[in-house]
């Protein structure tokens, strides 16, 4: 039952618990139909708070069969029993709690708790789903040693799987078969697991930097198993640089992953039992994408990283979240920065950011990296928890510096090992390892919005100096209209005429500075000179993003193009061609007739021309900003004109870069077997880029012929989902029989079916919306299960603005009814979709009327979840 008047939580009313648990026994007797599920609770009052209180069990949708108190039978009189927990009035200061309920797991849509995935038993208790498997102090500082005892039918169920390591199998009679698993070390609720099904098992070992042997599996249904080798590969490559970069090894016996169909979030880090969307853990060159690759190697790191990062050191309440996934986040952006071209991770983690964090700091649903209050907990899985958080983390070892910062998390690990903690906690272990004052960091996680720093530069040619002078400010989010300065570094660089680095030298200094120097801005504006600078140099700002923040330079074309050209750090040469791109499109958007600036289409012609260059960061320097993102620098999105000009920038591109583009694209093709590695991966992604801009070229027939060879050889789903998105992209005459292929070849696996459902979700056809309604209704498609939501309806509604702000408004109806339907089953998934409608205000008057329309409706539905409303009513307020 939903709760009818949803309350806020706030950060400054945290208490700490009145009873901690010791102990605890779980039973599960697993049916098709009821699940019971006993549990015996060794507890004890809290020394640290007044006694007198009574005992307060989280519980949600459990059917209670009895309470025993010590042995003896609770009375009903004792116990007070409402929609979200159970209260026992006056409890000794140390008992044991037998409970006894019953759960339907069978029905269980929403995908929290205890649930069915097809024919496997499997667990989310992140955030809060413990609540639906017994009464339980569910909340994240009371950390107890978990044995769980699983029984179910043999056959059906064969592998039976929770934390820790096995013990005591049995087989029982009427076919059925029980196992316990114990859990050495101490775990907060939001943790435990179980797996049941008939699963399929890819075993392998690690030998950790000890000399312990680690026995790895990896479980997945039996038609997948083949898919799971590049997943253990990146485990034991997380688990071999987490012992390298920061000295933590693996404490288990056994670690296990196992692969569910049906998840809400990408994977789940429990104790040694990581439970995996499937889309993140099975691949085969001909089933996935370099970008599942990658994503695969990224989250299958970032689980197991949460072992020492989330696992052993947790996090005290949930609004300290970033805690754990900010720190897991930088980890594993090091992690594959060290797998593949580290300049490359950079820009597509930093795209990522602008793209959709930045978005949430200017909109309603702006708040903290820690929050300071929310409705329902699950809303608080954002991008600024996240990728925020991950920078507030980076920006901490970029002050303190590697060594510094090995000696901080060091001691973080030490101190605070198997307990519950705060970011302050983390940040006074960076404090007092590296020397640094970090009070006014801090602001970084109380303070939400996006810093914005307006750079001028003078320099003075007599006394070979440069003056910068660097004002921040930071706009008003919900709750904090005034802001207070940031600790923000700045990373800088100079660079002389003909290309080279110079030293970065502070007026006063007697010997150069580094070519790259981080500037500390603590104060409003800041004044730096440099000295010993024969020329003006270009200025080479925010190297390597060193701060989440919104730079203001007025760059001219030229410089930019310049550092294009020259610029040593890449990530600073792709900010350089985002702000070039981003320049003329904002031309093009006030006059489609203006004339690109001088020397542009020669710098692409020159920057493709450079057969020595990483093929992938060459890729992303090409790479157009997204529509999205030249939106998000208007004052008043104007979604047509956007597409309009940046359709029209690609055609005029590769018009006149035509046979560039085919000798590209021939230099990077191969019949080579497939490869991973990064030096494949880059050429593939070059290859791509060409054919996109080539396919740009309408009426083309050798280009339409080129589309067609590469989606014919299927050699890789890199490449055919590459050749089907620019044939249907570009509304070439095969696209709806190479659609027509694709699905008649993977219309049995889903996952590549999802790769179908998003080409077509993000195509530019003009009646688009009728046509997202007729594929809901495919055979293929069921708004039961999250990846197909998020392959079709996100897609459509996050990938492709042009069609979904169609003026008639019928891209929000479509959104507010599967919102609506999605609520009564899976609130999660639903409410991650309205978020798309939270900034209604940014665009023109109907679009807006027709936004805040759906929104209201929404909102006026009886019983709407509160992960819902919270989300409707922000929007509405803000």
């Amino acid at each position: 039952m939903r709760d009818a008047t949803p309350k806020t939580i706030h950060l400054e009313d945290y208490r700490p618990p009145a009873f901690l648990v010791d102990q605890v026994h779980l039973w599960f007797d697993l049916r098709e139909e009821g699940t019971s599920v006993r549990s015996r609770l060794s507890m004890r009052r809290n020394p640290a708070v007044a006694s007198g209180q009574d005992l307060w069990l989280d519980g949600e949708e459990l059917k209670p069969v009895s309470f025993i108190l010590d042995g003896k039978l609770l009375p009903e009189s004792a116990c007070s029993i409402s929609e979200s927990g159970v209260r026992i009035d006056a409890p000794p200061d140390e008992f044991v709690l037998e409970t006894e309920v019953e759960i339907a797991p069978e029905n269980n849509t929403a995908f929290e708790g205890l649930y069915r995935s097809g024919n496997m038993f499997c667990t989310q208790c992140e955030a809060e789903g413990f609540r639906r498997i017994t009464w339980f102090p569910d909340r994240p500082d009371v950390m107890a040693r978990f044995t769980t005892t699983i029984e179910a039918d043999k056959a059906r169920y064969p592998i039976l799987l929770s934390n820790g390591n096995p013990s005591d199998v049995q087989d029982l009679e009427n076919g059925r078969h029980r196992i316990t698993w114990n859990d050495p070390f101490p775990k907060p609720s939001y943790l435990f697991a179980l797996v049941a099904g008939n699963l399929a098992l890819l075993q392998d070992s690690f030998v950790t930097a000890s000399g312990r042997s680690v026995d790895l599996r990896i479980y997945s249904e039996p038609e997948n198993i083949d898919k799971c080798g590049y997943a253990m590969r990146s485990l034991k490559e997380a688990m071999r640089w987490d012992e390298a970069t920061y000295g933590r090894e693996y404490d288990l016996d056994i670690f296990m992953i196992v692969a569910v169909n049906d998840f809400n979030m990408g994977a789940m880090e429990n104790k040694g039992l990581n439970i995996f969307n499937a889309k993140l853990l099975l691949a085969l060159p001909e089933t996935a994408t370099d970008a599942d690759y990658r994503a695969i190697e990224g989250v299958v790191a970032h689980e197991y990283f949460h072992n020492w990062t989330g696992n052993r050191i947790t996090c005290r309440d949930w609004f300290q979240l970033s805690l754990k996934e900010g720190f897991t986040v930088y980890r594993d952006q090091e992690f594959s920065a060290d797998m593949g071209s580290r300049s490359v991770k950079r820009i597509q983690d930093v795209r990522m950011l602008r793209a959709h964090q930045f978005a949430e700091d200017a909109s309603p649903m702006a708040h903290p990296v820690r929050p300071d209050s929310y409705m329902e907990i699950n809303n608080f899985y954002t991008l600024t928890v996240y990728e925020k958080g991950a920078e507030v983390v980076r920006m901490q070892a970029n002050l303190l510096g590697p060594e510094r910062f090995r000696k901080a998390t060091d001691l973080y690990f030490d101190r605070h090992d198997g307990e519950a903690v705060t970011t302050d906690d983390f940040v006074a272990c960076m404090e007092e390892a590296g020397g640094k004052d970090l009070t006014q960091f801090k602001r970084w996680y109380s303070q939400s919005g996006t810093p914005e720093l307006l750079i001028r530069s003078k320099y003075n040619a007599d006394r070979k100096q440069l003056e910068l002078s660097v004002t921040q400010t930071c706009p008003p989010t919900p709750g904090q209209p005034e802001k207070l300065p940031m600790h923000i570094p700045l990373a800088i660089g100079l660079i002389d005429p003909e290309g080279n680095d110079l030293p970065v030298t502070l007026d006063g200094e007697t010997s150069p500075g580094p070519t790259t120097r981080v500037l500390e801005l603590q104060e409003k504006t800041e004044r730096f000179v440099f000295s010993d600078l024969g020329n003006r140099p270009v200025l080479s700002l925010m190297r390597d993003f060193s701060a989440p923040v919104k730079a203001g330079y007025e760059y001219d074309a030229g410089e930019l193009m310049f550092l294009l050209a020259h610029d040593s750090n890449g990530f600073a040469r792709w900010d350089a061609a985002q702000l070039l791109h981003l320049q003329v499109l904002e031309s093009l958007i006030s006059d489609p007739e203006a004339r690109l600036p001088d020397g542009y289409l020669q710098a692409i012609e020159k920057a493709l021309a450079n057969r020595s260059e990483d093929r992938e960061l060459l890729a992303e320097l090409l790479t157009l900003p997204s529509e999205s993102y030249v939106g998000d620098q208007m004052d008043v999105i104007d979604v047509d004109a956007i597409h309009t000009a940046r359709t029209g920038l690609m055609r005029r591109i590769a018009q006149e870069l035509r046979q560039m583009f085919f000798s590209v694209y021939e230099a990077c093709s191969d019949n080579a077997a497939f490869s991973h590695e990064h030096a494949a991966m880059a050429r593939r992604a070059l290859k791509n880029l060409a054919l996109r801009y080539l396919s740009m070229l309408e009426g083309d027939a050798e280009v339409e012929a080129l589309v067609r060879r590469q989606y014919e050889a299927q050699q890789n789903m890199t490449d055919v989902s590459a050749a089907l998105s620019c044939s249907v992209h570009a509304e070439m005459p095969s696209a709806g029989q190479l659609l027509a292929d694709f699905e008649q070849r993977w219309k049995a696996q889903p996952l590549v079916m999802d790769k179908w459902f998003s080409i077509q979700a993000t195509s530019r056809q003009p009646d688009l919306v009728p046509h997202i309604r007729a594929l809901m209704q495919h055979p293929g498609f069921t708004l039961r299960n999250p990846n197909r939501v998020r392959a079709l309806i996100g897609a459509f509604v996050s990938g492709n603005p042009v069609r979904f702000h169609t003026p008639d408004g019928a891209g929000y109806r479509l959104l507010a009814d599967v919102v609506l339907e999605l609520d009564g089953t899976n609130p999660q998934i639903a409410s991650r979709l309205v978020r798309t409608m939270s900034r209604w205000r940014k665009y023109d008057d109907n679009r807006s009327r027709l936004m805040r329309t759906q929104l209201q409706r929404i909102r006026e539905t009886d019983g709407l979840s509160k992960d819902v409303l919270e989300i409707v009513s922000k929007s509405l307020e803000g």
